[in-house]
């Protein structure tokens, strides 16, 4: 082939097409993906490679610190975000889930003021997964939405008012392997997800909701650094020109859910802040983000049980106050994360458990100064109001509270070392069950399941795996007294497996591969839904020999290789 000769570049589908999927894969769509593509694949490719290697420099003992290249914006006080748009005024309480059909209508119908339409952690991109949501998002915002269950049952959305959508695309490092994208050189690769979620989205639905009185909005995940911000607001500008939108329409926002970005929560807004409406205290990926950057520096680092660190531990006290303290004197909405807690409706003792965790939980966030919360399931959605109520009153928010006594340092947010608790075989026992039956779950297209009473998703499962490597790697002993290694894991697992009810169907088998590739090698994927969608998921699921990656000689020590080659999984083919 010719690589200087230059052609138009296009967007390829791979995989099957289902009913009404050419509504959404239309020449139209399918050409404002390839325009995306064209202008930001390179840029995308750049930011995930600077990812790997500022991980790489905290691996080798730098930690990260406030910029002072860009002290300058946050000595500037005189700028501020855009803020809120029609819909957004009042965000007190926000129901989060996957755009199935059923899920959709559930969110519609819950009576929370915004709906977080997730097409990231708590949805597997399965293709039919990917494409039916689309469709859901795009049947909700025509009022034309309905769903009957195999039983018979029908669903449809009867609500008065529903929630505003704020639309969740995947990050920046997720591949959409069902569509690619050709360049001007005729090279091919698989899309970026974030950019195929967007501008699926985007392309059909922007200019719907505008007239409708709100507009295109979005939750921006996994960012890691101002500039992965820029690149966000530059595709925004690209898309509103395209179809003739004004600039400053689009509103995101953004999760603080990584260690990096919560030393640049006020760079991320300046770049975003002609679309900014607000930060978010992403808990549980933020947690994850900690336990992978730090899972090769050493015993000190070494967190506890899962279950005990909760957002009163004082690196997530920090973290949360910094990110009201930043929202507010930039005119940005903070919106608290999820407790994890759901009710039963046929156990009363649980549900009645998950009310007062919740409480708790959504107590604390209203009187820290959050705006506004998230909840996983609708019958939490009059306890966390409660408490905003008695906080807010009849305000949308509580932006005045701009907690100008609030000074964080880069201590403060790095207090690994004081977290206190230990680690116990319970709890290597339930980082165990969690992955197993999370990826499993998620294998099978599910992406967000309760688990003994509380909701999982890919985040959760993330920080069950990756303490299980950072576990290993140190060595760690637990309260009782036992050495974690691979072997003990083994044993734990298959004594898990054995209380599991199983079926033909089942995924269970490779999620145990996944378990052992993601937790209990040398190697540390960034992410398991990486390898996991590479491997295991999709219309061909590939083998492992023929997706594992090159690898240089062999290092002196697994730790040693594990900084060096356990990431690569991230970073796309170059473009």
């Amino acid at each position: 082939m010719n690589t200087n000769e230059e052609h138009e570049p296009r967007i390829e589908v791979t995989a099957p097409l289902g009913e009404r999927y050419d509504e959404m894969l239309s020449a139209g769509a399918l050409g404002f993906l390839a325009d995306l593509h064209d202008r930001f694949a390179s840029r995308r490719h750049d930011l995930l490679a600077e990812r790997m290697r500022r991980r790489v420099e905290i691996a080798n003992g730098r930690d990260p610190q406030f910029m002072p290249e860009t002290a300058w914006i946050r000595q500037d006080l005189t700028w501020r975000v855009a803020g809120a748009a029609p819909g957004l005024e009042d965000r007190r309480v926000e129901i989060t889930g996957p755009t199935d059909r059923k899920m959709s209508i559930n969110a519609l119908n819950s009576g929370a003021r915004v709906w977080l339409a997730d097409q990231e952690d708590a949805t597997s991109p399965t293709w039919a997964n990917v494409v039916e949501g689309q469709l859901s998002l795009h049947d909700a915002i025509c009022g034309i939405l309905s769903f009957t269950s195999a039983e018979g049952k029908e669903y449809r959305v009867t609500a008065e008012r529903t929630p505003t959508i704020v639309m969740r695309p995947r990050g920046w490092h997720l591949a959409e392997k069902h569509l690619h994208f050709v360049d001007r050189q005729g090279r091919s690769l698989p899309a970026s997800g974030s950019l195929v979620d967007f501008g699926l989205y985007f392309w059909h639905n922007a200019q719907r909701l505008v007239d409708a009185g709100r507009g295109p909005y979005f939750y921006l995940p996994k960012i890691e650094s101002h500039e992965e911000a820029r690149l966000w607001n530059d595709v925004f500008v690209f898309a509103q020109q395209r179809i003739g939108m004004p600039r400053g329409t689009v509103r995101a926002t953004v999760l603080i859910e990584t260690l990096p970005a919560a030393f640049q929560m006020e760079e991320i807004l300046y770049q975003l802040r002609e679309h900014c409406a607000g930060l978010n205290a992403g808990r549980w990926d933020y947690l994850f983000s900690i336990i992978k950057t730090y899972r090769s520096r050493g015993s000190e680092y070494v967190l506890p049980d899962r279950t005990q660190l909760t957002m009163t531990t004082p690196f997530m006290r920090a973290y949360t106050e910094l990110l009201v303290a930043t929202c507010h004197r930039r005119g940005a909405y903070a919106i608290g994360g999820m407790s994890a807690f759901i009710p039963n409706r046929r156990d009363p003792e649980v549900t009645e458990r998950a009310f007062a965790k919740v409480t708790d939980d959504k107590r604390r966030e209203a009187g820290d100064g959050f705006d506004g919360t998230w909840v996983a399931h609708p019958d939490l959605i009059p306890i966390a109001q409660a408490e905003f109520d008695a906080v807010l009153g009849e305000r949308p928010n509580q932006l005045e509270r701009t907690r100008d006594d609030m000074h964080v340092t880069a201590s403060d947010l790095l207090a690994f070392k004081g977290a206190g608790g230990e680690v116990t075989l319970a709890g290597v026992r339930d980082d165990i069950a969690v992955t197993l039956r999370y990826v499993e779950s998620w294998l099978r297209g599910v992406g967000a399941a309760a688990i003994d009473n509380l909701m999982e998703d890919a985040a959760t499962a993330e920080i069950a795996r990756s303490q299980l490597w950072q576990w290993i790697e140190n060595e760690t002993v637990t309260a009782e007294g036992e050495r974690i290694d691979v072997e003990l894991v083994h044993r734990l697992r298959d004594e898990v497996l054995g209380q599991l009810p199983r079926t033909a169907s089942d995924r269970f088998d490779d999620a145990v591969k996944v378990l052992e590739q993601v937790a209990l090698r040398p190697e540390y994927p960034a992410f398991l839904t990486v390898m996991a969608y590479t491997r295991y998921l999709g219309e061909t699921p590939t083998t492992e020999s023929t997706t594992q990656p090159e690898t240089p000689a062999q290092p002196k020590s697994a730790r040693e290789h594990a900084r060096l080659v356990g990431e690569r999984d991230e970073l796309p083919i170059a473009v």
